[in-house]
């Protein structure tokens, strides 16, 4: 054998035996771990794939791994058996009314404190990461008794409305976005905020052409949270809603009936539903984990 051939043989033992290469024992037990915990998430995922393409018989039987017969007419009843198209609808514009609605005062809330030194600064920011502590649904009683007071009092309907449901969502993902917006707003050197003003910006305009596109992945992280809590929440929107402004979260309830349940739909609807989520997820991936590592540093 020659010594050219030799040489890449010399260098793979040699990296063995190096004091930083990782031991067989290490790399097998990360192998068995990564693969468990693979099983552990793909495992659902394919019962309820292959579950919401069986006839209903087939899943309230005996569960079997591999489907005796296949049917796509789950995807079809779902849109029949309860109004879906229309909450589908008003989780859309909840979610989406509540993101924008976030990412905007978010932004200005952040670059205020980020930027300009103010009387009470200190204490806005405790206030607003503390608001984090508190469970979702001490909230609730509050909240219904404000919004039926706010409608026998002036006539707005915020009970039972998209509006008060967006209000209500508002209150979970603003604190949150402002105090990762400070950190990563406080990451954008201030030098290019005052070339901005020298170059004749307002403050305005230094935040929207400085310092808005420097942080485009943290506004990215900030609206996929703040989409993700208003499309999945079920408690707030299990109350404050009704039938006319009902979400998926709560609607999914319609395929449990008296008689029977409809496992089979509930299934298709639900990897329906979690479409637009995952699409969002996948296409944004980057900008988040970019936003949410500089925010974490912060």
């Amino acid at each position: 054998m020659s010594e050219s051939l030799r040489m890449p043989a010399r260098k793979a033992r040699a990296a063995a035996k190096s004091p930083m290469a990782m031991p067989s024992s290490f790399i097998w037990t990360r192998r068995v771990f990564l693969t468990l915990l693979t099983g552990f998430v793909l495992i659902p995922v394919y019962v309820m794939v292959s579950s919401s393409l069986k006839p209903l018989a087939d899943v309230t039987g005996k569960f079997r791994w591999l489907p005796s017969g296949l049917t796509i007419r789950p995807y079809i009843d779902i849109w029949s058996t309860v109004p879906l198209a229309k909450y589908f609808m008003n989780s859309l514009i909840v979610a989406v009314s509540a993101t924008v609605c976030s990412v905007v005062v978010a932004v200005f809330a952040a670059y205020a404190v980020s930027r300009y030194s103010f009387r009470g600064k200190r204490v806005f920011t405790v206030t607003v990461l503390s608001t984090q502590m508190f469970p979702g649904i001490l909230f609730l009683l509050p909240l219904f008794l404000i919004y039926v007071n706010i409608g026998n009092a002036t006539g707005i309907a915020l009970f039972g409305s998209r509006g008060g449901l967006i209000l209500t969502y508002l209150t979970f993902s603003l604190p949150f976005s402002i105090w990762m917006l400070i950190g990563y707003f406080d990451s954008v050197p201030r030098d290019l905020d005052e070339a901005a003003l020298v170059d004749g910006c307002g403050p305005l305009g230094a935040l929207f052409r400085i310092v808005v596109p420097a942080a485009i992945p943290g506004i990215v992280a900030v609206a996929v949270y703040a989409f993700m809590t208003a499309w999945g929440e079920v408690l707030f929107a299990s109350v404050m809603t009704n039938d006319a402004t009902r979400t998926l979260a709560v609607g999914l309830q319609g395929y449990s009936t008296l008689n029977d349940v409809y496992w089979n739909q509930i299934m298709a609807a639900s990897l329906v539903v979690s479409v637009p989520v995952v699409a969002g997820f996948l296409l944004l991936q980057r900008y988040l984990v970019a936003g949410l590592t500089a925010g974490a540093v912060k």
